[in-house]
């Protein structure tokens, strides 16, 4: 969906929300942007469009004849349209916290944020925290996705576009244009890499996203292909298998709190009156590392001596920085 649309539906919705008494077509052509105010049959087409699809994803226009009007009258119920009061299971919320933590990406981080805030208002308690700083004394864990690409590759391949870039081989400095059908991005030790269907070379293939040059083009309309069935991104990718090399951890836990950590946990047992013991399994120290520090004064981790000496680099450096 273009950026002027998705702008148009906006405004039509906060415009029908807004309203004390339904609006007509008329009225509403003219108060809000987006709508061709010269072409009448231009306006009706795309009006229509945009109230079915506006109903298509849940949100109730209501429809309001008044014999003393010649033209029907629109508007949203806020009764209708508002959510009822959410209520979480510790584990969904946990979820909705690691997810935040990976939508830290500047298009996206207010978004999350914004998300996190409103189920704090409703009293849902979640692990990951907003706006935490250093100084107020949280820190982060954050995917990183600096790669310029990296927001419109996501779009595409969530609205299965084909995308075309340019591209610098590995141990190359020749630069070609890719034609690519996107399948989806993955992270491995943090770097990003674009799994998909190379149209150029009729074959699937893997681009490192730091090794993309200059804007990445979208070509055509959403929709214009498919996933192949079984498709496995991790294994394009090259993932080892992931009980290769694994390690427990032996993380202090306070009382009360991580609960996202715990549920990753393959044990956890009560230490003292504050603390629990958990026993996380985990294959890369420096990985492990940072979603701890993120977690602050909450865990401590206790073995093994690589791993612990991991976490206090990470916070040493985040303190001098």
């Amino acid at each position: 969906m273009s950026r002027r649309k998705t702008e148009r539906l906006l405004n039509l919705v906060i415009c029908l929300l807004a309203t004390r008494r339904p609006l007509s077509a008329e009225q509403i052509r003219h108060a809000v942007p987006g709508y061709d105010r010269d072409g009448d049959e231009a306006f009706q087409r795309m009006f229509e469009r945009d109230k079915n699809e506006l109903r298509e994803i849940g949100i109730p226009i209501d429809v309001v004849r008044d014999p003393w009007e010649d033209e029907p009258g629109y508007r949203i119920e806020r009764e209708s349209y508002e959510l009822p009061e959410i209520t979480l299971e510790p584990d969904e919320a946990a979820v909705l916290g690691l997810a935040a933590q990976v939508w830290q990406r500047a298009s996206l981080a207010e978004a999350a944020s914004g998300a996190l805030l409103k189920l704090r208002a409703g009293g849902v308690a979640t692990d990951q925290p907003v706006g935490g700083s250093i100084g107020g004394g949280a820190l982060e864990l954050r995917v990183d996705t600096r790669d310029p690409a990296f927001p419109a590759l996501w779009e595409a391949v969530r609205d299965r576009r084909v995308v075309r870039f340019d591209y610098r081989g590995a141990g190359s400095e020749n630069v070609r244009a890719r034609t690519v059908e996107p399948w989806g991005v993955v992270s491995r030790n943090g770097r990003w890499y674009l799994a998909g269907f190379d149209r150029d070379r009729d074959a699937p293939r893997v681009f490192r996203l730091s090794r993309i040059t200059g804007q990445v083009a979208v070509l055509g309309r959403a929709g214009a292909f498919e996933v192949p069935e079984g498709v496995d991104l991790r294994d394009m990718v090259g993932f080892p298998d992931d009980s290769t090399d694994e390690r427990v951890a032996v993380v202090r836990v306070r009382k009360g709190t991580c609960e996202g950590l715990r549920q990753l946990a393959r044990a956890v047992r009560e230490a003292d009156g504050r603390w629990d013991e958990a026993e996380l399994p985990f294959s890369d120290p420096e990985r492990l590392a940072g979603w701890m520090a993120s977690l602050g004064s909450d865990v401590e981790v206790v073995e093994p001596p690589d791993a612990r000496e991991a976490v206090i680099r990470r916070l040493k450096g985040a303190m001098a920085s």
